[in-house]
């Protein structure tokens, strides 16, 4: 009999600590689309456990989950305990869209010093503190894929992005470290 099948996860093994900017894969999450209009805000924010933000490049977070405002009507949650989400919001008679995206989406963890000039590489947004705060999000694009950016401390982001254009996105980091 054939052993099984080991599948592997997308950018495992990959990191880079180049002088001033580190690059490493985050930890795998539990990913959630979701869709809702204001009448199911309340009941969706309680069934998450945290009030959805409702302001352009707005996160909100509360143990271990944090939803991240991607748009009036549509948020990115993120949950690193590996809770259910789809299964939290099932509940909620409000009409709303909640869709597991797990395995859509993965993230590389972009940190120090150079973190904006690197970024600043694919992305074109101002991403100084003063006008991407610690906290702020934003959808975007990182060469030719769409991301998500998320600043998660003064020299550190948090990009999301998909599976299939991870390779990508993790090479021209590597590039943008290394040229800049």
């Amino acid at each position: 009999m054939a052993d099984p099948m080991v599948r592997t996860t997308s950018l495992e093994g990959r990191f880079l600590n180049a002088e001033g900017i580190t690059l490493v894969r985050a930890e795998p999450a539990t990913r959630l689309s979701l869709r809702a209009s204001k009448p199911a805000l309340k009941t969706l924010s309680k069934a998450l456990g945290l009030d959805l933000p409702q302001r352009p490049k707005s996160v909100a977070a509360n143990a271990g989950r944090t939803a991240l405002w991607l748009g009036p009507d549509e948020w990115l949650v993120i949950d690193e305990t590996g809770s259910d989400l789809v299964a939290a919001c099932a509940p909620v008679a409000a009409f709303h869209s909640a869709v597991d995206v797990s395995h859509r989406n993965t993230a590389v963890l972009v940190s120090g010093p150079r973190v904006e000039t690197v970024l600043n590489a694919g992305c074109p947004q101002d991403l100084s503190l003063d006008a991407f705060p610690v906290g702020a999000c934003s959808r975007t694009v990182f060469g030719k894929a769409e991301v998500v950016l998320w600043r998660t401390d003064n020299e550190m982001f948090r990009v999301e992005c998909w599976r299939s254009f991870s390779d990508y996105v993790f090479m021209l980091l590597e590039a943008a470290a290394r040229d800049l």
